[in-house]
């Protein structure tokens, strides 16, 4: 049996890598969790007690990192879920397109033009004060699961 034998061409991406397996009973509040295919942080954590088909459950509720909205789920504890792989990353502030794109410089200086501008109307409106004002400012970008957001905003002084 050589390796040139076990060869897999693998077609449909199933998501797999964007998550990785936690136990139910060891995830916490203010840790991530995936509900109904959506990355979120949990705000509350309750254990209900072992009944009578055996299993304790944990319940979940948490947020949507995206788009805010809350989610709840009931998992016996000592199930895994899946946890997704959450980064953040800063990038600087270049320009802001007229359709709603900003451009952003990455670390080894390249551009990033692919997302847009915040949804949130307050980061929406420091981005585009400090922008107009020409303060070099530096956007934090939330990924997980292949999707991007901008949520955070620095000023590191001026031009």
């Amino acid at each position: 049996m050589s390796d040139e034998e076990h060869h897999f061409e693998s077609k449909a991406d199933a998501g797999a890598s964007k998550t990785y397996p936690q136990q139910a009973g060891t995830i916490r509040k203010s840790g991530h969790i995936v509900i109904k295919n959506r990355p979120c942080k949990v705000v509350e954590v309750s254990t209900s007690k072992t009944g009578k088909h055996g299993h304790a459950k944990c319940h979940f509720v948490a947020i949507d990192i995206f788009t805010g909205k809350k989610l709840e789920d009931i998992v016996p504890s000592s199930h895994n879920c899946d946890v997704p792989h959450v980064n953040r990353t800063d990038y600087q502030l270049i320009d802001i397109s007229e359709d709603g794109f900003v451009s952003l410089l990455t670390e080894n200086g390249n551009t990033k033009d692919d997302l847009r501008l915040p949804t949130d109307d307050t980061l929406l409106a420091q981005v585009k004060d400090g922008f107009a004002e020409g303060k070099d400012l530096v956007l934090s970008v939330m990924s997980a699961m292949g999707e991007e957001q901008i949520c955070g905003i620095k000023d590191i002084g001026p031009k």
